[in-house]
C-alpha cells in the first residue's frame, strides 16, 4: 500500500483549501493539525460579507509581493485558520501549521503568540527576516514540496 507521509497528506489538504481562495494574486491555504487531527483550516480572501477583489480590483496589483500589506483587502490563510479555531472554541496551542505559502511577518507573530509548535510550508514568501522570528521562538520551520 502506498500511503503518503503525514506531512505530505496534510500539505495536500492545505492545497485543496487554497483552491477556495478569492485572492487574484495568489491562492494560499492553511491547515492547523494536532495529534494527527485537523483543528482548523483557512484560505486567503476578503472578510466575510465584503465584495471579492474580482469585483473591486486588487489595490496591490502594482506592488511587489510581500509589500504594502496595509492595502490588501484579504485576510491571510493563517489568520483565517486562527480565527476559525477561535470562533469554534478550538485551542490551537501546540499545533502544527501546514501552509502552501511561507507565512508573512504579521502571520509569523500571530502564530508565535498562538503557541504553534511547528510550521511546514511549500512555497517561499519574499521576506527572509521572518524565519529569524521563528528561530528565536524555538519553532521549527520546514519547507516541503
Amino acid at each position: 500500500m502506498d500511503r503518503p507521509e503525514l506531512d505530505d497528506y496534510f500539505m495536500e489538504i492545505a492545497k485543496v483549501v487554497a483552491s477556495r481562495s478569492t485572492c487574484l494574486r495568489r491562492k494560499a491555504g492553511a491547515v492547523l493539525v494536532k495529534d494527527k487531527r485537523i483543528l482548523s483550516t483557512g484560505y486567503n480572501g476578503v472578510p466575510k460579507g465584503l465584495p471579492h477583489c474580482e469585483d473591486t480590483g486588487c489595490p496591490r496589483a502594482e506592488y511587489p509581493s510581500g509589500t504594502h500589506h496595509e492595502l490588501c483587502r484579504a485576510v491571510h490563510s493563517e489568520q483565517n485558520a486562527i480565527v476559525q479555531a477561535a470562533i469554534h472554541g478550538v485551542s490551537i496551542e501546540g499545533a502544527t501549521l501546514y501552509c502552501t505559502l511561507q507565512p508573512c511577518i504579521i502571520c509569523t507573530k500571530m502564530l508565535i503568540n498562538a503557541g504553534i509548535k511547528r510550521v511546514v510550508f511549500c512555497e517561499d514568501y519574499p521576506d527572509d527576516g521572518l524565519l529569524n522570528f521563528f528561530k528565536q521562538a524555538g519553532i521549527p520551520v520546514e519547507k516541503i514540496k
